[in-house]
């Protein structure tokens, strides 16, 4: 069958797709909108419910703030199951388990007592997992779905520059071991790398430098290294940018997936069928 969409429900599952997955319309962009500022409270009610005297203070008022999101919060993640034509994959994905993880927390406390300080503050530790839901976030920020592509799509050669930045720190972790005295803190390779390491990412802990002037030398070619590097892939990174802003970005009614040709009728991902036709 092409679609198991049936009767009404089709229709109205449709709608509820295309309003909470896509952006595209007015009610789209109200939803996200509505959505991001709702995420963006529940995380700050959360940061000031850990600050004891805002606790003590507003303590009721912030837990009943909190069911509250969280019921919204249950019916967004139900509604997005409802309006996919394959939940399973939904559930499993990975914005899926972020909402999952985003909700649990809350409902966990109610099968966990505070009769000894060890409960207590695993109840603490449980609630403060509720800022996972600032990893919703992402999915409303357009601009996030285009890096996560760029990444992706340039995943190979950072792979490359990566381990030729590797090279580079553990020949000039060498080096600088057979020059400097273990006295100074070069005591072997591996601390040698991460001194290396610590100096061309310009960070200069300061724990352990070289001593010597041969050993200065070097430190000054890393340090002047490091600079060129950090412009290597961000380069790589900008490339991609500009090619995955151009991309579809119309969420797949079967799987909810994005990252579609322009002219694509099908999901490259389940081959559900994109734009099917409400009879």
């Amino acid at each position: 069958m092409k679609d198991n969409y049936i009767g009404p429900f089709k229709s109205t599952r449709s709608k509820m797709h295309e309003i909470i997955f896509e952006a595209d319309t007015f009610a789209g962009k109200l939803f996200d909108i509505v959505l991001l500022w709702m995420i963006l409270f529940s995380v700050a009610a959360v940061m000031f419910e850990s600050v004891e005297e805002i606790r003590f203070k507003y303590g009721e008022f912030l837990n009943a703030f909190e069911w509250g999101i969280t019921y919204l919060f249950t019916v967004e993640y139900i509604a997005r199951i409802v309006s996919v034509k394959r939940p399973l994959k939904y559930i499993f994905s990975f914005y899926g388990l972020i909402d999952l993880i985003s909700l649990l927390p809350t409902y966990l406390g109610i099968f966990i007592t505070s009769d000894n300080i060890s409960s207590i503050k695993t109840i603490r530790t449980i609630r403060l997992m509720r800022v996972f839901r600032i990893l919703k976030l992402i999915r409303y920020v357009k601009e996030a779905n285009t890096l996560k592509q760029a990444l992706i799509a340039s995943r190979q050669r950072i792979v490359v520059f990566l381990a030729g930045v590797l090279a580079v720190a553990t020949i000039m972790g060498t080096i600088i071991y057979m020059i400097e005295d273990p006295e100074d803190g070069f005591t072997s390779i591996p601390r040698s790398i991460y001194w290396a390491i610590v100096t061309l990412t310009t960070v200069g802990y300061g724990d352990i430098y070289p001593h010597t002037v041969l050993g200065q030398f070097f430190a000054s070619i890393i340090m002047i290294l490091g600079y060129a590097i950090i412009a290597v892939p961000t380069g790589m990174i900008s490339v991609e940018l500009v090619k995955a802003g151009t991309m579809n970005t119309q969420s797949c009614p079967g799987c909810s997936k994005e990252g579609h040709d322009n002219n694509a009728e099908f999901c490259k991902f389940c081959g559900e069928e994109l734009n099917p036709e409400e009879t």
